[in-house]
């Protein structure tokens, strides 16, 4: 069957108008043979009367599918993506401040690897349930999760105070609020595909602000409210901020296209259909090799701060000034991506990434420090902003979005696990090896994730050249 009568037939059984077939391998109609027999269809079910004005009815289906690229619902959309990735990637990313504080009172008796496992699986977790959250979104799953998420989200943090165990703490602070902002990530990602087109990218860059916002806010409040009302109170604090973050975004998400018929089931081998694709398989692992030294810096960058001399009042402040600069470079990646192409801005600016992480130890002045934060912190903040956008747009190869939640949980899952073994893998090389040698090792992991990434670029230029579209391999836009 020709491509564009699998799309007629699937625009007619999504409108209701066919049935849909129990197995792959059923025979289906296409376009001629809708004309042919004028006005009715017969399949193996049966046979199926077609309205006289199916034209018009497919034409009305083909335009509410387009993505509307802006309007009052579109925007507050983005408003409801923004308010949670605040308050899951920017509550995540504060965990510096309860190490910190865990280190000092509460988990002083345990060593400060054991706490930062807390951390760890928190990080991993936001990434790993990507892959069945997904799959549910797919089956039409939507506003479920994000309010059982919501919950135990703030069931979660409300019970931090109540620890006192370092179990209790890797169960409510570890493995809860981690899969509760993991919960979060792939549907709204996908939530925001159906509304943008044009201007994905845009939309995709400030639904990843929020969590530069939440990076940079609740760790300065956290730090400073501690010592005036205690641990406590600063949690149930941070509770309630968290719990209006998520009644806004709660309330503003909505879902625009329904969910197409599945009769797979949740898991199946068709989970791992995407991978047939060559370029979105080597995308997928240059993201993991990407994300062994992403999150490096960040870890450690307080650490080479003192051993020159800076303060650690000071110090502290670092990961929120990189916070603050990936949110001016996750706002500019979005402009820029939908004018050049996500894959042009993500291929230098992240390479740029690791540059900056191979020289930071290297840095022994306070400017020098800053400067190379700031830069790292805009770079990285544009491949946090664009890094699912080729896997929604330029790898995406006749789906019509059906399956964005498996292909952004595959995505998730390689995040995942680059993220959960990166920090320890730089630890190691910190601790046999030196500062220096951790920057350069986690910084060429980053850039060898960058040279990965310019094979998929390179297949998708290759198949519009064979499909007869002129293509310039380094201006054209990807």
């Amino acid at each position: 069957m020709s491509e564009g009568a699998g799309e007629t037939h699937d625009v007619l059984s999504d409108a209701g108008f066919l049935p849909v077939p129990s197995n792959n391998n059923s025979k289906q109609p296409s376009l001629e043979n809708l004309k042919e027999k004028g006005g009715h269809v017969e399949t193996e079910h049966k046979l199926v009367d077609l309205p006289d004005d199916v034209d018009q009815k497919l034409q009305n289906i083909s335009v509410s599918l387009e993505p509307p690229d802006g309007g009052l619902r579109a925007w507050l959309v983005v408003l409801g993506a923004m308010a949670s990735t605040f308050t899951t990637f920017g509550y995540v990313n504060a965990w510096g401040v309860f190490q910190e504080y865990y280190q000092q009172n509460t988990l002083k008796d345990s060593t400060p690897s054991n706490i930062a496992w807390i951390g760890s699986i928190q990080y991993a977790l936001v990434f790993l349930p990507g892959l069945p959250i997904g799959r549910l979104f797919d089956l039409g799953y939507f506003r479920s999760i994000l309010l059982a998420a919501s919950a135990l989200l703030i069931l979660a943090t409300f019970l931090i105070p109540e620890c006192k165990e370092y179990w209790q703490f890797l169960l409510c602070q570890g493995l809860a609020t981690g899969l509760a902002c993991g919960a979060f990530f792939g549907p709204v990602t996908a939530v925001l595909a159906m509304w943008f087109k044009k201007r994905r990218s845009l939309a995709l860059g400030l639904f990843a602000t929020g969590s530069s916002i939440g990076g940079t806010v609740i760790p300065i409040a956290i730090k400073n409210l501690i010592p005036v009302i205690g641990f406590t109170w600063t949690v149930r604090i941070v509770g309630f901020i968290l719990l209006a973050g998520l009644v806004l975004a709660n309330l503003a998400l909505k879902r625009r296209v329904p969910a197409a018929a599945h009769s797979e089931g949740v898991f199946n081998l068709q989970m791992f259909k995407p991978f047939r694709t060559p370029a979105f398989t080597v995308y997928c692992l240059s993201s993991f090799f990407i994300y062994l030294g992403f999150y490096t810096l960040l870890t450690y960058v307080s650490v080479t701060a003192t051993s020159i001399g800076i303060s650690e009042s000071f110090s502290f402040y670092l990961v929120s000034i990189a916070n603050a600069s990936s949110g001016v470079g996750r706002v500019w990646a979005g402009l820029c991506g939908d004018k050049i192409g996500a894959m042009n801005v993500l291929v230098p600016f992240t390479a740029l990434t690791g540059v900056m992480t191979c020289i930071w130890p290297f840095m022994r002045s306070n400017g020098a420090l800053v400067a190379v934060v700031v830069l790292y912190g805009f770079s990285s903040g544009s491949y946090g902003a664009l890094v699912s956008v080729p896997v929604i747009e330029t790898l995406e190869q006749g789906d019509a979005g059906r399956d964005l939640g498996r292909r952004i949980g595959l995505l998730m899952t390689f995040l995942a696990c680059g993220g959960l073994l990166g920090p320890p893998l730089s630890g190691i090389v910190f601790k046999t090896r030196g500062v220096e040698a951790m920057g350069i090792y986690a910084g060429c992991m980053i850039i060898f994730g960058v040279v990965l990434m310019c094979i998929p670029r390179f297949l998708v230029l290759k198949r519009r050249r064979n499909r007869g579209f002129p293509s310039n391999w380094v201006l054209s836009k990807v």
